[in-house]
């Protein structure tokens, strides 16, 4: 039986988040406190020695990531943003953290802040999330009021601002240097890597760009250690992550878990198994820019490097379960429309072959038999081009999705 274990999560639903003393009365901002009474570097330490990778869904290792906007310059001008646009489809992870405990967020953001040196951040919030948005608002004055943010905080020489910047509904905004290109005031376009954030972010300035999910880690991660966070979860995946499933199961909603646990047992013991009690035929693994895996995936440990070892994905940790009977052509034509309406256009490969793939998924509905093999496999080429020529994540995403169908469901896809 599936247990929790709840850190970004474990104030979710014990405290009201409209009040600062609720946050308070449990240990909230303690573990900053620990942090300013000590040496900058050892916010990095204690990361790295964590193993934390980025929930956001490349699973990049936290401590390298923050070590590296720390020592990019020496008392130059930093910036630390949060990305809080959660545009990946069936992901809600970060909405109920700022909808439930939006100061775990502040604290780990001024935690992340004196680890690199920054004195000033972002909370870049999709602007579809009201209530985040309006929580996250009024936590943020508090931590003003009560001196967590600002000038000298907590009596430290340590300055830190702190506001909101809303997306405007554009998926490519997640992507981190579209993200930073969107605060900037200019159109949501990517930028080219490198360089990265770090060297060079915010209006040419090092900046850490890190998730909701990761920062929500940092208060924990300071109060007990590193250490004691690594003693969770896998080798290569320590820790905890929160998992958002939906589909055809009986109990969609939310869990946050030690990393390794089965895939097939977040299904049935947190879920509630499918509605129609049978084992399911796919899930999708990480949303519209993931992977779908079949029933025999059941026994995957959830871990970024378990799953890609078997070809697949972790992602954002979003499971979308899709039952016994249910067609997944639908649900392919779904994505590739999605990235279609979602591409910026700026690059040929991408505004052109998301717009192709699209076309090409109606193609396959109409088509029966052998031939949907060919068109599939026309689909799949066509998106491994993408992958190699595209400027961003979006025109690199779709080869997940059609390449993971072509590997397990090619026979169910030639006689759906």
């Amino acid at each position: 039986m599936v247990e929790e274990k709840r850190i970004a999560l474990k104030n979710s639903g014990l405290i009201n988040p409209e009040n600062i003393d609720d946050y308070i009365k449990v240990g909230g901002y303690s573990s900053l406190k620990k942090a300013l009474s000590g040496s900058s570097s050892i916010v990095i330490d204690e990361l790295s020695a964590a193993g934390l990778r980025g929930r956001g869904g490349a699973g990049f290792p936290t401590g390298t990531k923050n070590q590296a906007a720390a020592i990019s310059c020496i008392d130059c001008d930093k910036f630390v943003v949060c990305n809080a646009d959660e545009g990946e489809p069936g992901t809600f992870k970060d909405r109920i953290i700022m909808e439930t405990d939006p100061h775990i967020l502040i604290e780990g953001m001024i935690i992340a802040a004196y680890g690199i040196g920054a004195n000033w951040g972002f909370i870049y919030i999709r602007g579809e999330y009201y209530t985040s948005i309006n929580r996250v608002r009024k936590a943020i004055e508090q931590a003003y009021e009560r001196g967590f943010l600002g000038k000298n905080i907590q009596g430290n020489a340590f300055n830190f601002e702190l506001e909101i910047k809303l997306g405007a509904g554009s998926y490519l905004c997640g992507e981190e240097l579209t993200l930073l290109e969107s605060i900037e005031g200019k159109r949501g376009y990517p930028r080219i890597k490198p360089p990265f954030p770090a060297e060079k972010g915010l209006w040419g300035k090092p900046t850490l760009v890190n998730n909701v999910e990761t920062l929500a880690n940092f208060p924990a991660i300071i109060e007990h250690g590193g250490k004691w966070y690594r003693n969770m979860g896998t080798e290569k995946s320590p820790g905890t992550k929160i998992f958002t499933i939906s589909g055809d199961v009986n109990k969609p909603g939310f869990c946050e878990v030690v990393l390794g646990v089965k895939l097939g047992d977040l299904i049935n013991d947190i879920s509630g198994e499918t509605i129609d009690a049978k084992p399911w035929k796919s899930a999708l693994l990480g949303g519209a820019a993931g992977t779908f895996v079949p029933y025999s995936f059941a026994d995957a440990e959830m871990g970024y490097d378990n799953l890609r070892e078997r070809g697949a994905t972790l992602g954002s940790g979003a499971i979308i379960v899709m039952g016994s009977e249910k067609p997944l052509i639908p649900m392919l034509q779904n994505i590739l429309k999605f990235f279609k309406h979602e591409s910026c256009g700026k690059c040929v490969p991408c505004r052109l072959g998301t717009n192709y793939l699209y076309e090409q998924s109606l193609e396959l509905k109409k088509e029966k038999g052998l031939n949907r093999n060919e068109i599939l496999d026309n689909m799949v080429n066509h998106a491994r081009i993408m992958a190699k020529s595209s400027l961003c994540p979006l025109g690199q995403s779709p080869i997940l999705p059609l390449e993971s169908l072509q590997r397990h469901f090619t026979e169910e896809i030639i006689n759906e």
